[in-house]
């Protein structure tokens, strides 16, 4: 593709994918996650002919000017969309597959000071939410979504939605009819018996100061019946 094609495709992956973006003007001129982008794509060309201190500058100065980090050597795919962007930090080792889409806040980092691969490989279509941090030289799998502020330091395959802190799977997508499989989660199993017995006790109380402080049956009282 192009460049003025690839370019293209940045300004409809935003419209595409934000309702708020009216027009191809509105995002050329006011959208950071496009300009960061585009800044990307002339620091990674010098970064490949090996100008990498220019490369670094241009890349600081995009930082500067738009909040968001990409190194020079990031590879990136076509229809990348940024959505606000403030504080996203993109490694230097780091692929991003096509059609991508990255919230603000996003951390795609290393763990390794060895100069060798240290970043995350994100495959087609991966979302990643808020704050969200993927750790290390793992894979994302295509169509993959990752959960706001969750932690990821480990593989996931495609099509899987991962959430919390460690990242671990929720759900599967089936990609040929849009069928969402949601698997076991025995923290929120926990937390919605805890919320189920709150609930009750408070029924219980509010009955109680209904009755003026009459006797009402306790869940033991009710468990040796």
């Amino acid at each position: 593709m192009g460049l003025l094609q690839s370019i293209r495709r940045d300004i409809r992956a935003a419209r595409e994918r934000d309702p708020a973006a009216t027009s191809a003007l509105e995002v050329l001129l006011t959208y950071p996650g496009f300009h960061a982008r585009q800044v990307h794509r002339l620091a990674h060309t010098l970064h490949n002919l090996g100008l990498r201190l220019p490369a670094r500058i241009i890349s600081h100065i995009g930082r500067a000017i738009t909040g968001i980090e990409i190194h020079p050597g990031a590879r990136i795919g076509e229809g990348l969309f940024i959505d606000h962007g403030m504080g996203l930090v993109i490694g230097e080792t780091a692929v991003i597959g096509d059609n991508c889409h990255l919230f603000q806040g996003v951390t795609l980092g290393g763990t390794s000071t060895r100069r060798a691969k240290r970043h995350p490989t994100l495959g087609h279509g991966v979302v990643v939410g808020a704050g969200a941090e993927i750790i290390g030289a793992v894979t994302v799998g295509d169509n993959a979504k990752i959960g706001a502020g969750s932690v990821v330091v480990t593989n996931v395959p495609a099509n899987a939605t991962v959430v919390g802190v460690p990242g671990h799977i929720v759900a599967y997508a089936d990609p040929g009819d849009d069928t969402i499989l949601r698997l076991p989660d025995p923290e929120w199993d926990i937390i919605e018996r805890l919320e189920n017995r709150i609930a009750e006790l408070e029924r219980r109380i509010a009955q109680m100061e209904k009755n003026e402080g009459g006797s009402v049956p306790t869940p033991i009282d009710e468990e040796q019946s």
